[in-house]
């Protein structure tokens, strides 16, 4: 089963412990066999990317720009770094700048490479370009079935 990830950084740390644990109780029921595809950014990216690993699971991810490590928080990088360390395979777009439609085509190619999308999304529209809500809609569209992951009650 090859499953990817989209979701809404920058949540506060109680919505975050929510989360991790709607990912990790979710990856264990997918069980042992499980491919994770993420783009590994700070928040539910890396979160998914984990818990993948912790069960066992491969890591694929898929970079969207050649800038895109640089245009992630600092206190990012060192886990970030350290996931790249531990993924069987990287996918490219091959654009530069990380920009908007770099993270879009990113989150097309994740969706691409998927049997099932799990999307940490409130339900609301994109704050911007390429966010959470226009992935969905993109799986969607493609056919790819889209698991919305919110706690209840959580707001952004």
């Amino acid at each position: 089963m090859r499953v990817g990830i989209t979701g809404h950084r920058g949540l506060s740390l109680e919505v975050e412990q929510r989360v991790r644990k709607l990912l990790d109780d979710t990856v264990r029921d997918l069980g042992g066999d499980l491919v994770g595809v993420s783009c590994i950014a700070d928040g539910p990216d890396s979160w998914f990317a984990e818990s993948v690993l912790d069960h066992g699971g491969q890591l694929e991810v898929v970079i969207p720009a050649e800038q895109y490590r640089e245009s992630l928080p600092a206190e990012h990088h060192s886990l970030y770094d350290r996931l790249m360390r531990h993924t069987s395979e990287v996918h490219h777009t091959g654009m530069a700048e990380s920009d908007s439609a770099a993270h879009m085509a990113g989150s097309e190619i994740l969706v691409g490479l998927v049997d099932e999308l799990l999307a940490v999304w409130d339900g609301k529209p994109a704050w911007g370009y390429g966010g959470t809500a226009d992935v969905v809609t993109y799986a969607k569209r493609c056919g790819v079935p889209v698991r919305v992951l919110w706690p209840e009650g959580a707001s952004r």
